[in-house]
């Protein structure tokens, strides 16, 4: 493997670095404080083309290639983690679904203004009693010929109140199992459709996450992805790409938190000299550093396995499972190292560990990864 970047993901790399610096960072502690979705910011993260960057040109996207999404999601993640998790959702779940998988009416119509961040999209799979488990699927889809009959409840959902496309997961036939699964585009507005209040959260608090109910909607034939029983295949395949995506958001928390930690070492003071240079802090630097760089690696490898169309399913696991380990202890250190002063939201540090915590609960948590990578390895 290279290790180096090329001009191009370099300047997109930049491009994102300083939009979060300067869209993202005014204002992001008043976000999170008041649980405020970031939509001007969003909006002008789909006018950048962050919104769809791995589709195809043909469809509104920016067409390129995974390495350069994760280091978008790396940058952006370092200061807003709740605006880095639209991207993540609408780039590796929607966009990539409908792109993979979808017809090419569902691509026209739906793909390509999710694409060119007109629209935004969620991917529902989550339910009350069927998190990780996308067999257990209780939402049921009743086929009536021209149409299903979409009837139950969502949790969690990303963009739940903000999206206008959603990639709802349900069971048409439950005597089939996993093969009784379908997948479904439905548009907010669809009769019956109704999102629920918005959840009130440890972290990421400006990102839109609701319940969502669906009580006899109608959803058109052609609004199904795939032929009858994808469904369940299309989450999974689905759901690899987007733990790539998490993995980036987590290490950009990480990195965030250890540039913080390091810089406000280097000018706090105690016993004649900057606690960077004690050795109980340097000790903390050093191995802040040295695991955020083992993170970058195993992330960066599964996005180039991606890119070059090679098995990534063991690779996006480890590096899931892993960054999301490595944010949470950070910016634990971060606070630390802060002291009081990391106590406190004007530090940024104590928002930042809140926002590490769920990179090891969504897209799997990382018992769901340990079970996927023991599968690989013993396989």
């Amino acid at each position: 493997m290279l290790f180096q970047l090329n001009e191009e993901q370099l300047m997109i790399r930049q491009a994102a670095r300083d939009f979060a610096q300067t869209e993202l960072k005014p204002g992001v502690i008043e976000r999170d404080e008041h649980q405020k979705f970031p939509a001007e910011q969003v909006k002008k993260l789909g006018e950048l083309g962050f919104l769809g960057m791995m589709v195809s040109e043909k469809y509104n996207g920016s067409g390129l290639d995974a390495l350069s999404y994760v280091l978008v999601m790396e940058e952006l993640s370092k200061v807003d983690a709740s605006a880095s998790v639209v991207v993540s959702v609408n780039n590796s779940l929607v966009c990539f679904g409908l792109e993979a998988y979808g017809s090419d009416f569902q691509k026209e119509k739906y793909l390509k203004p999710l694409a060119a961040g007109e629209k935004i999209g969620a991917f529902c799979l989550s339910e009350p009693e069927a998190g990780s488990d996308a067999t257990s699927q209780q939402t049921t889809a009743e086929d009536k010929g021209d149409h299903y009959l979409l009837n139950g409840t969502k949790n969690w959902i990303t963009n739940g109140g903000t999206a206008s496309t959603y990639l709802v997961i349900a069971q048409t036939d439950k005597s089939l199992r996993h093969k009784g699964i379908n997948a479904f585009i439905v548009e907010k507005g669809m009769e019956g459709f109704t999102v629920g209040p918005k959840e009130n959260k440890m972290g990421i608090r400006g990102s839109d996450t609701h319940s969502l109910m669906f009580n006899d909607v109608k959803v058109p034939k052609e609004n199904r992805i795939g032929e009858n029983g994808f469904g369940f295949k299309f989450a999974m395949k689905t759901l690899e790409g987007g733990r790539i995506g998490i993995a980036a958001q987590a290490l950009g928390i990480a990195a965030g938190a250890y540039e913080l930690a390091l810089d406000y070492a280097k000018q706090r003071k105690a016993f004649g000299k900057p606690i960077a240079e004690h050795q109980a802090i340097a000790f903390k630097l050093a191995d802040m550093a040295t695991h955020i760089e083992a993170a970058r690696l195993l992330v960066y490898k599964a996005a180039w396995l991606k890119d070059q169309g090679q098995p990534y399913t063991l690779a996006g696991s480890m590096a899931k499972l892993y960054a999301s380990k490595v944010a949470m202890e950070v910016t634990v250190e971060a606070v630390q190292i802060h002291g009081g002063y990391g106590f406190v939201k004007e530090y940024h540090v104590e928002r930042l560990m809140r926002d590490a915590k769920i990179t090891q609960i969504y897209e799997g948590t990382s018992e769901i990864q340990k079970m996927v990578i023991s599968r690989e390895i013993i396989r």
